[in-house]
């Protein structure tokens, strides 16, 4: 095992049994005695763990304040969240295995991670958040832009042309946006603009995600057209006018029964004292 699997898999046995020796953890983790310190050290050194006589112990819940979410997202995910739901798990549904594809950042793509823990796909994001949750549940291979980290939009944005991610070309792209209409896809935030007309260009088949909610909002910036859209996946509460328009300007449109969301995963996008740890080992092994 790789050392950041098994890291990962060190926090994960802590967050469910609080504390453990070394000789269970050898045990636990298949490793040796000496990889197992080495790693009790490494974690620790990082504030991820506290290290014990003989062991390790899981960090106090009081030490857990570290968390990349901002006040927006942690309210929007809550918002239609049965309707979110819902479209995610068609979204995820669409992945072939071994393809890329590309996650923009977003509280309904953002409920994707969720369906794609056990793909095996290349995926590329900008939401440090999708790329966190995948890294921590899943072995599908994350790519994501090098840049600077804007907590509000969750999104990663280099500030440079040559990023290496445009190098990178995928089958389809999935995207949340904060409107839409017969002009396009709307967004509000003009650095969203930014971020994601790259993404955008680097895709075949442009999927777009949005409850039925999307249809009514209306911004001042447009990302591109509907032509550029292939299909458009909402809930069943979407008018059926609006579905027809969708369709007469060529755009497929999936709608989907809304799903009751489980308690742990409506409460946070962190859905266990793990995920806080995760975040933190990400950021570290990102700016590293």
């Amino acid at each position: 095992m790789v050392n950041h699997k098994r890291r990962k898999r060190l926090l994960k046995l802590l967050a469910e049994h609080q504390t453990a020796s070394v000789p269970q953890l050898v045990d636990w983790l298949s490793a040796s005695p000496a990889t197992v310190r080495r790693d009790i050290s490494w974690l620790a050194a990082r504030s991820l763990l506290t290290r014990t006589r003989g062991g390790a112990a899981n960090l106090e819940q009081k030490k857990r304040s570290f968390t990349l979410t901002s006040e927006t997202f942690q309210h929007n995910i809550q918002c239609y969240a049965e309707r979110k739901r819902a479209i995610a798990r068609h979204a995820a549904g669409m992945c072939a295995e071994g393809e890329t594809i590309i996650i923009n950042g977003g509280t309904t793509t953002f409920m994707m991670a969720e369906f794609l823990v056990d793909h095996h796909l290349k995926i590329l994001t900008n939401s440090f958040l999708m790329a966190e949750r995948l890294l921590v549940s899943s072995e599908n291979e994350i790519i994501v832009p090098g840049g600077k980290v804007y907590r509000e939009q969750n999104v990663i944005l280099s500030p440079f042309d040559n990023d290496i991610t445009q190098h990178h070309y995928a089958a389809k792209m999935f995207m949340s946006v904060y409107g839409l209409s017969l002009l396009g896809l709307m967004e509000a935030d003009p650095l969203l603009i930014q971020a994601e007309k790259r993404l955008i260009s680097q895709a075949e088949e442009l999927i777009v995600l949005v409850d039925s909610s999307k249809f009514a909002k209306k911004a001042g910036l447009i990302l591109c057209g509907l032509n550029r859209v292939s299909t458009v996946i909402t809930d069943t509460y979407a008018s059926d006018s609006a579905v027809q328009l969708l369709e007469q300007s060529g755009v497929r449109v999936v709608t989907v029964e809304p799903e009751a969301v489980p308690a742990q995963v409506n409460a946070s996008p962190f859905t266990s004292p793990f995920d806080y740890q995760a975040a933190a080992m990400f950021q570290s092994e990102v700016s590293h």
